[in-house]
């Protein structure tokens, strides 16, 4: 024997009949079925609307009723060829107009009982039940329907009315035996009370009524044919990467059904769990699918997590106060309060030390909540023992779930830091002794970025999702997404990364795609005139509304105001990698506000490019402190732009001519007094020495400048012209260094504590003697390397080299 039952959306209209019917004719070959369905998918709603309606004596209720009777005739009308369909027509037509009758009672006397509004009800399921048993029949499949009504027998508390199992299962048993026939159609969710009169079994009813009849009747499985292929590890709505679970045991179905999977409605698969009737959760839609096998047990080797669920809408009230300390009774009697307002309480948790207690339910219960607590604690918190209720709102619950978690150490850790390193803040806690389910209330704005973050921990092949935005498109910010495009298929292969740019700006526009921009036509995305584009100023903003998973920010400008979204992305966990130096060089307060934001929040804020474009020279500087080593001394080069300008004047062109060329290659700011004046290089020696450990700030930096004050007055194109009227000063300090045998460098240089920066002549001994083109270099003098330093050493400037440095950076922060 096999029970299926059909949900409404599998009877929405007569399109979908169809594919039911035919999935009945197949199982009916292979032996007998009995099958159980539900109302017209929106019927019941509708049903409800027109009794509420009526009782407010709005006449919408009469057009309510002809909706509901076009929806089902329009069905019979396409199921039924030309006089088959007379007989159930005029069926849905005699019980459309008992409804009249019953809902113009209620206008009058303005008062819809439960035991009215279930009897409107009923007619639903007994609808949709008679359609299918009509159209099976003329299609020449022997059938026949029971009224359950007269099989299920329950109280008389009408809505959610308890079911009398025993002398249901005997009716259900004689009915069944005593047919001639193998095939049973009967209407889900309806049932009446020893007085005959029509009850319904609330939520998941339908479900109920196939559990009782699979568990009467000994069944071999109980079928559920929904519109999904079965349960799956997570919202399908939340995480594109879902995957179905093939087989759960019952245990962990409840858990996960009770958590926001709304597959099946726990409390309705009772009766054959009692049996250990296994149940398969089938698509109507498509019926080959193997869907989800519910059983008893399943086998050891399983996921050691079954599923990630949720479930909204969720307030969380706290009762606090010294007074609870050591006095039994108060979660007594905070309990009888909730169960007299008839409140469920969804997930408790108390502190061990008796303070106070927490507890999670419906959000729509809050107010009436704050009410009967507080007058069930009114002398206590008169004389100041405990608090008046606190009632917090706006939150959900996480739950994951899986049997064979108890099997395995360390997963509570997994699942909290995973959430603490996206910035999800946990507000309460709560474990079974079971060990099968692990509950967090957080905040519902977190929900989708928590679950999609749970799931790829949990489920993901691997591979990590990483959500970027990058802010600059320029010469550097082009080629990153040229090296991002590149490397797509390595970082996926190999690193089992998968970077996805998300958002892109330039200084006027962002571009916004959850899907990721396409990097062969990000251009026309962001200089396009479609609506898929917000202000670049509003960034953050966007960054921080979209919540997504392993968020990282790029600033790939030099702007001061991209600097200021820095703090509130690293306060919602979005790791920020800087190619702008205002932020690390900016005063000392700011530049460690947003270190500490980093440590605090689980996110990283680099920058390595602001030193050495591409060279690792802050990831060694890094390197060397955190195993235990001390700096003493540092020498650099740190301006590939000066470095190239004084390899290449050799006095055969004036220096304001190499200095264009340096700027035309890319080498330079965009302003190239910011590079010639020292102020570059005294941004970049300041980061080191903080880097170090010194508490340094700009104006610390001595910078000893060797172009005329005159170069820095007007334009750009002023600061060249002033340039070629003082030739004869740079070829003067030209010809001073070869005089003596030597060269010009400019170095920075950080000696106990001391950062300068200037121009100085070298000997062809030195270690800087042979750096050419736009090469930079750092010694570091430390304990261990006292007397020979650690040397890096490469291009220091140039569009690729910076822009792999970001890249790398972005690639550290992913793996962290």
């Amino acid at each position: 024997m096999k029970v299926m039952k059909f949900g409404g959306s599998s009877v929405a209209n007569a399109s979908n009949i169809e594919n039911v019917v035919e999935i009945i004719r197949r199982a009916a070959e292979e032996g007998p079925c009995v099958v159980v369905l539900s109302a017209m998918q929106g019927t019941t709603d509708d049903l409800i609307e027109t009794g509420r309606a009526a009782e407010r004596g709005d006449d919408g209720f009469i057009a309510r009723l002809d909706e509901i009777r076009d929806r089902h005739q329009a069905a019979i009308e396409s199921l039924f060829t030309d006089g088959d369909e007379t007989d159930i027509a005029e069926y849905v037509d005699s019980i459309v107009q008992e409804l009249g009758s019953i809902t113009e009672g209620i206008r009058r006397v303005r008062e819809l009982t439960p035991k009215t509004l279930d009897r409107i009800l009923s007619f639903g399921e007994i609808a949709s039940s008679k359609i299918v048993s009509a159209k099976l029949a003329a299609d020449g499949i022997d059938n026949e329907w029971h009224d359950s009504r007269l099989l299920i027998k329950t109280d008389s508390h009408h809505g959610f009315a308890a079911v009398d199992l025993t002398e249901s299962s005997r009716l259900i048993k004689e009915k069944i035996a005593a047919s001639r026939t193998r095939l049973h159609i009967v209407p889900g969710f309806v049932a009446s009370d020893g007085e005959g009169y029509t009850t319904t079994l609330g939520r998941g009813g339908s479900d109920y009524t196939a559990a009782i009849f699979a568990a009467a009747l000994d069944a071999d499985i109980l079928e559920i044919w929904t519109d999904v292929s079965g349960m799956m590890t997570a919202d399908p709505r939340f995480v594109r990467s879902v995957r179905q679970i093939p087989r759960i045991n019952y245990r962990e179905a409840m858990e996960l059904s009770h958590f926001g999977a709304k597959v099946i409605y726990p409390p309705t698969i009772q009766p054959v769990m009692a049996k250990e009737i296994p149940v398969r959760i089938k698509n109507t839609f498509a019926p080959d699918d193997e869907g989800t096998l519910i059983e008893a047990a399943t086998a050891a080797d399983g996921e050691m997590i079954r599923g990630i669920t949720s479930i909204d809408n969720i307030c969380v009230l706290s009762l606090e106060g010294s007074g609870m300390v050591g006095i039994p009774g108060f979660s007594k009697r905070l309990f009888d309060a909730l169960s007299r307002a008839e409140i469920n309480v969804i997930l408790i948790t108390q502190s061990s030390s008796e303070h106070s207690i927490c507890v999670a339910i419906e959000e729509k219960h809050s107010e009436l909540a704050k009410r009967v607590v507080d007058r069930e604690f009114e002398y206590e918190i008169g004389a100041g023992k405990i608090e008046p209720l606190k009632v917090e709102s706006g939150f959900s619950i996480l739950a994951l779930v899986g049997d064979r978690m108890k099997e395995h150490t360390g997963v509570s850790g997994k699942m909290f830091s995973t959430l603490g390193h996206n910035g999800i803040n946990i507000h309460a806690i709560a474990q079974g002794s079971s060990e099968r389910n692990i509950s967090a209330v957080i905040s519902s704005k977190d929900v989708r970025k928590a679950v999609n973050t749970l799931h790829e921990e949990f489920f993901s092949d691997g591979r990590k999702q990483i959500n970027l935005f990058i802010v600059g498109v320029g010469t550097v910010g082009s080629r990153l997404l040229e090296q991002l495009r590149q490397q797509h298929e390595y970082l996926l292969d190999d690193l089992r990364l998968n970077v996805r740019v998300v958002g892109l700006a330039n200084s006027k526009r962002l571009v916004f795609d959850e899907e990721g921009i396409d990097l062969n036509d990000w251009r026309s995305r962001l200089s396009g005139d479609g609506g898929d584009a917000v202000p670049s100023a509003k960034t953050a903003e966007v960054i921080i509304q979209q919540n997504l998973r392993n968020s990282v920010f790029a600033d790939v400008t030099a702007d001061a105001g991209i600097v200021e979204m820095y703090r509130p992305l690293l306060e919602k966990s979005v790791s920020v990698i800087a190619c702008n130096k205002i932020a690390a060089s900016s005063g000392y307060e700011n530049y460690a506000a947003l270190k500490m934001l980093a440590r605090e929040y689980n996110a990283n804020f680099l920058f390595e490019t602001n030193v050495g474009a591409g060279l690792p020279v802050i990831n060694t500087l890094n390197d060397l402190m955190r195993s235990g080593d001390r700096i003493n001394r540092i020498e650099a080069v740190l301006s590939g732009t000066l470095n190239f300008v004084f390899n290449n004047y050799d006095g055969s062109r004036p220096f304001a001519e190499v200095v264009r060329q340096a700027q035309d290659e890319g080498y330079t700011e965009p302003d190239p007094r910011l590079d010639l004046s020292g102020t570059d290089v005294a941004r970049k020696i300041l980061i080191l020495a903080r880097e170090a450990g010194h508490r340094l700030e700009m104006t610390d930096v001595e910078n000893i400048p060797f172009l005329p004050a005159s170069c820095f007055e007007g334009s750009v194109e002023d600061f060249y012209a002033e340039m070629a009227k003082n030739e004869a000063h740079f070829r003067e300090e030209l010809d001073k260094a070869a005089a003596i045998g030597k060269k010009l460098k400019y170095i920075a240089s950080l000696v106990n504590g001391k950062a300068s920066v200037g121009l100085q002549s070298i000997g062809p001994e030195h270690d800087f003697a042979n750096l050419s083109g736009k090469d930079n270099a750092v010694l570091f003098y430390t304990n261990r390397y006292s007397e020979q330093p650690l040397v890096v050493k490469g291009a220091g400037a140039g569009a690729d080299v910076t822009a792999a440095g970001v890249f790398a950076d972005i690639i550290r922060a992913a793996r962290s």
